[in-house]
Order: structure tokens, then C-alpha cells, then sequence
């Protein structure tokens, strides 16, 4: 079983805003991360918000540990609730592969471009909590390396966004719609 895990506490410092509410094709950013994680996850939670379009949980240990304190929250949650896996994207995930869990498969793996992007054995939560605890850079790429996760390349390029230009410019490259 996967839990899908849309990981949301950043502080959106360079967007100006919360970023999690921005839209994108009429829909929230964090309505369209929730909605791409449900079509793979049997269960989807939002990590870092109190308020979303799904469950919450907030980061552990503490908010400020940037996504890494989102997937241990998602990580705690997969083995109190006996999910096998959760699969992780970033709040600005507006696009995702089709075949995502095929590409990244089996677990661990992660997007070399986007480490964030990830499938993550629950069981890997011990491994994050040591690593958060540790003087270590506190980084999702060193988390995959310490607990030896494949660094999935993919040829297209999957949307960061990160400032009102960024999403503006995804708008702009959209397909127009009939």
C-alpha cells in the first residue's frame, strides 16, 4: 500500500505568497498535487499546513526542517498506519508522469532532477530520523544517497515553481484548451 505525501511547509519566501494556493489551469496548486498523488496512493496526506484538501500532519520534528521534516512526518505515518510505501511530491508539483510509480520503481527511488519526487519504504523512517538528528547536511539528495535510493533520470522536465514568473510562465507554455 502507498501513502501519497504532498509535501507543503515550505515558507514560499521567493513566490510572496503562499504558494500552495496560487492556481494553475483554474485549480489550486495543492488541489492539483493531491489530486496527480490520489490516482497512485490509496490514502494522500498533506505535510507542513494545517488546512488542505486532505488530511494533515505536521512536519517532525518540528516545522523548519524543509521537506526532509515533511517526509519523516509522512514516513511516521506510513508505519503507524502500516502503508508500505509513500510516494512524495512538492506542493508545486502541477505536472507528473503519467507512469510515475513505473518510472520510479522499485522503492527507493527519486527524480535526479527533483529529489523530492520520490518513493520511500517506510521503513526508511529510521534512517531519516538519524539523519535529522545528525550534524549532516539535511538535504532530500543525501537522504537518498544514505539509504542508497536510485537517482531516476526522466527526459522531460518537470516544473519548479518557485516565483509568480515561474507559474506564469508554465501558464503561458499551457496548450490552449477548445
Amino acid at each position: 500500500m502507498i501513502l501519497g505525501a504532498v509535501l507543503a511547509g515550505g515558507l514560499s519566501s521567493r513566490f510572496g505568497s503562499d504558494k500552495a494556493l496560487a492556481e494553475f489551469g483554474g485549480h489550486t496548486l495543492i488541489a492539483l498535487a493531491v489530486d496527480m498523488l490520489s490516482g497512485w496512493s490509496e490514502k494522500v496526506v498533506v505535510v507542513g499546513r494545517e488546512t488542505a484538501p486532505a488530511p494533515t500532519l505536521p512536519d517532525w520534528p518540528r516545522p523548519g526542517m524543509g521537506p526532509l521534516g515533511g517526509l519523516a512526518a509522512a514516513l511516521h505515518a506510513a508505519r503507524d498506519e502500516d502503508y508500505e510505501f509513500v510516494l512524495s511530491c512538492g506542493v508545486d508539483a502541477v505536472s507528473l508522469p503519467p507512469d510515475l510509480p513505473a518510472l520510479l520503481g522499485p522503492a527507493p527511488a527519486c527524480l535526479a532532477q527533483q529529489p523530492v519526487i520520490g518513493i520511500w519504504p517506510a521503513s526508511a523512517w529510521e534512517a531519516l530520523e538519524d539523519l535529522l538528528r545528525s550534524d549532516e547536511r539535511h538535504s532530500m539528495r543525501g537522504f537518498a544517497e544514505r539509504i542508497g535510493a536510485r537517482l531516476v533520470e526522466i527526459p522531460e522536465t518537470i516544473a519548479n515553481v518557485n516565483t509568480p514568473g515561474d507559474l506564469a510562465a508554465l501558464q503561458a507554455a499551457r496548450p490552449a484548451r477548445d
